[in-house]
């Protein structure tokens, strides 16, 4: 190997995102050069695991096509399709019947003409499902996170934050706010104290506590019931994301407040259709129709972008019919089935899964002789589509710098065998690390 191309790997494996998100310069566009010039070095040396494209549905085993044009295909644990409802035959005929009545497109916002009578029943589905009066749907998860807190938090209130919560509520605090507080993660009386605090010097102004259902990093769960306590405690508002969990845990598919009896007893719910509801979108429910009214005009995000389509709306509630009925439940324990199996094939091969079963399993890439976390992730996955899987990296700012990991999503389609052989390539992908060299990777 050159001494240039050994620079270039090098380039590569070591830098991190974190170096590169804060750029400076006058020029805003011709400060992103070094970015690409690190992401095209990772890039060409198959080392880049995102802007990878399906070549088929996101089934079970799929086939894709990486960044470099090179395709790929195999076991599927890089989808979030957990109870296999994007290629059920149900689902797919409720959305080609509805684009031959209603078309392709909602053509406009929530707020003016975009909803259907489909986007309606919607609703009121998703209110019965989750025992809250009230739901406001958004054309994406990310939009509901997002417009949940914005629509809602104003100056001077306060948000009060597990620390490990998504993206989306991260950027609805930062735009609405700057009293943000984070507690640690799923620390109820760390919050408590940080709700305290803000309450001795602050009886006037509202606080938002956030947290999630189902932590998608760390395959981990809130004491739901704890933290809604504490919020009536000192007169805050719990806002609970189950983008992850809803529909595919818990009886009936209720997740973590299924699981915990707490339907109906949290202030605000706000998930995604894109988990396990075979579609984009999102919600937030309520149960006040004061809040569910507020956000239809004061939420940017369901305001200002188009509705769901028809065929998106059809979809999902096609796709809630199954979640609660008894091919919902059956779905359900083949999901945990893979996931029990897929975990225990791992453990079997010296490689722990991160927080409680569920369909995200993590598994974070330790440091091995002479790489680090990040550059381990790297190379494994790289490894992974010649071995036969499909998985998905996570790295910085996704997760804490040198914490990478792989995030395995598992499927009700999936079969024990499928489990035990990725479990058996994953291990085989990180030994192959430790046993290799630049010349040879």
């Amino acid at each position: 190997m050159s001494n240039e191309n050994t620079a270039d790997y090098s380039f590569a494996l070591t830098q991190n995102n974190k170096e590169f998100r804060e750029p400076e310069g006058i020029d805003l566009l011709l400060r992103t050069q070094p970015f690409y010039e690190w992401q095209s070095a990772r890039s060409q040396l198959g080392l880049w695991p995102y802007s990878r494209a399906l070549y088929s549905a996101p089934q079970t085993s799929t086939s894709i096509c990486d960044a470099r044009g090179i395709p790929a295909s195999g076991i599927n644990l890089a989808s979030q399709d957990y109870l296999s409802l994007a290629t059920n035959d149900s689902v797919k005929e409720a959305a080609i019947a509805t684009i031959r009545d209603y078309g392709v497109h909602s053509a406009g916002s929530a707020a003016v003409l975009g909803n259907t009578d489909i986007s309606l029943r919607l609703e009121s589905a998703l209110a019965e499902f989750l025992e809250m009066e009230h739901v406001t749907l958004y054309p994406t998860g990310w939009a509901a996170g997002y417009g949940a807190i914005r629509g809602l938090v104003r100056a001077n209130d306060y948000i009060v934050m597990d620390e490990l919560s998504h993206t989306c509520l991260q950027e609805g605090a930062l735009a609405s706010t700057k009293n943000i507080s984070a507690f640690r993660h799923l620390d109820v009386d760390h919050a408590a104290s940080l709700l305290a605090r803000i309450r001795k010097q602050d009886t006037k102004n509202a606080i938002m506590l956030v947290t999630e259902g189902l932590f998608s990093m760390d395959s981990d769960t809130p004491d739901v019931a704890k933290f809604q306590a504490i919020c009536h405690e000192y007169q805050a508002t719990l806002l609970l994301d189950v983008a992850h969990d809803l529909g595919a845990m818990g009886p009936g598919g209720q997740g973590a407040i299924g699981l915990q009896n707490m339907l109906g007893k949290v202030d605000i719910v706000m998930g995604s259709f894109s988990k396990t509801f075979a579609s984009n979108g999102g919600f937030v429910a309520s149960r006040l129709p004061a809040v569910k009214q507020y956000l239809k005009i004061f939420s940017p995000p369901q305001t200002f972008s188009n509705a769901l389509s028809p065929s998106q709306a059809a979809t999902v509630l096609q796709a809630l019919n199954i979640i609660t009925s008894p091919l919902g439940e059956t779905l359900r324990k083949q999901l945990m089935d893979n996931i029990l199996m897929l975990r225990n094939q791992l453990k079997n091969r010296g490689l722990s899964a991160l927080g409680e079963p569920s369909p995200i399993v993590p598994i974070v890439i330790t440091g091995h002789k002479t790489y680090q976390s990040e550059e381990n992730a790297r190379l494994a996955a790289r490894l992974l589509p010649d071995l036969g899987v499909l998985a998905n990296i996570a790295e910085f700012p996704a997760v804490p710098q040198g914490l990478a990991r792989f995030r395995l999503q598992v499927m009700a389609a999936h079969t024990p065998d499928m489990m035990s052989l990725a479990a058996a390539k994953l291990a085989q992908a990180i030994m192959l690390i430790d046993g290799e060299s630049n010349d040879n990777i």
